[in-house]
């Protein structure tokens, strides 16, 4: 693989994260990297109540920066009453190497300054983006480049190791991406599902005589997050659940991809696979996917290139997973392409008995005729 190299001030259009003055809803132990990757002349300071983030933006004449999923209640109210914009914060789409429930610190995050990028009842910024914004040829040369090396060197957002799947040849395959049902783009961008067990039932209406895979979230499968209601039930309706298989290997197997709102269908369509999306998540709506939900403003179609150099180039800010300090998307990527996968937090065997009590017996599994692995 050889490397992409990129001067990690040449991204194109940066957000201007001089704009926040504080930021609001920050996790203890993300705040020393939320600090360098947003540095800027006012500091930023962190507040954690809405009085006292209003308080600081007005004094030092800037936004307030709020993590989006950990916003106070009463921010929105106070900070519209004093006249001050909030901008959203998440992690962005090239995260790290390990799970964010697992407290390792993110290489990438998103600023937007109308809603998070998730929630599709009105535009984010990334989305006005890709329905109105022209992008040269030399952005485009470097999704281009930037796409083989996504490929190549097998990254995704979160870069977990995992297992080899057995699966069988001279079927179709059709992979199902669970997801926290509690997430905020399964709550706001869901259209109707009602969890995972709809997803699964709904991929299997539409692929009958398909062989199913179903993979749990990451943070289901290490045991950090509760799974859904009902989701024990996955085994009705897949022929697999593969809770440790490795991502990347069940994408260069699967003939199609049906996701709720996962970033995984992304990073399926940068692989080239076929990607059927129930939900509404940013990369819907743009002529790359089959949408079941489709979002009528969303007009423009998109190529590949377009989508990734909206999404990993020009809308997050990336910091080197060696020096904490910001970087390009390329630096990050080199430096992730060279990492050890992380493991997670506990030993694949446990995650495997875990899971394997969690969605039945093994008798109950053979009265089926399906199997996990």
């Amino acid at each position: 693989m050889t490397p992409v190299a990129h001067p990690d001030s040449a991204d194109h259009a940066a957000p201007p994260t001089d704009a926040i003055a504080c930021l609001v809803g920050i996790a203890p132990w993300k705040r020393r990297r939320m600090r360098t990757m947003l540095r800027n002349s006012h500091g930023p300071a962190f507040a954690a109540d809405p009085a006292r983030a209003v308080a600081l933006a007005r004094a030092r004449g800037g936004a307030i920066g709020c993590w989006a999923t950990r916003t106070p209640p009463g921010l929105e109210r106070a900070a519209r009453d004093a006249g001050i914009p909030v901008w959203w914060i998440e992690d962005g789409f090239l995260r790290s190497a390990g799970l964010g429930a697992a407290l390792v610190q993110p290489c990438s995050v998103t600023l937007d300054r109308q809603r998070p990028h998730y929630d599709p009842g009105g535009a984010s910024d990334l989305e006005d983006m890709l329905q109105s914004a022209e992008f040269d040829p030399e952005t485009l040369e470097r999704a281009a480049e930037l796409i083989a090396l996504l490929r190549s060197a097998r990254l995704t957002k979160y870069n977990l190791a995992g297992a080899p799947v057995d699966l069988p040849h001279g079927r179709r395959i059709v992979l199902v991406l669970g997801q926290v049902e509690q997430d905020h783009s399964v709550l706001r961008g869901g259209a109707g599902v009602n969890g995972m067990i709809d997803l699964l039932a709904r991929a299997r209406a539409a692929e009958p005589d398909a062989f199913l895979v179903y993979k749990p979230h990451p943070d289901i499968a290490s045991g950090l997050r509760s799974g859904g209601q009902g989701e024990r039930e996955a085994l009705a309706f897949a022929d697999l659940v593969a809770p440790d298989a490795d991502l990347i290997d069940l994408l260069d197997r699967a003939d199609a991809v049906h996701v709720l709102t996962s970033l995984a269908g992304f990073e399926a369509l940068v692989r080239g696979r076929r990607v059927v999306v129930h939900g509404q998540p940013f990369y819907a709506g743009w002529g790359l996917t089959e949408d079941r939900a489709p979002i009528a403003r969303r007009t423009r179609r998109r190529s590949l290139c377009e989508l990734v150099a909206a999404a990993l180039i020009v809308y997050p800010i990336y910091a080197s997973a060696r020096s904490g300090e910001r970087c390009s998307v390329e630096t990050l990527a080199n430096e992730l392409a060279g990492h050890e996968k992380a493991r997670g937090p506990a030993p694949l065997r446990a995650m495997a008995g875990r899971l394997a009590g969690w969605f039945g017996t093994a008798a109950a599994v053979a009265r089926r005729g399906v199997r996990t692995g």
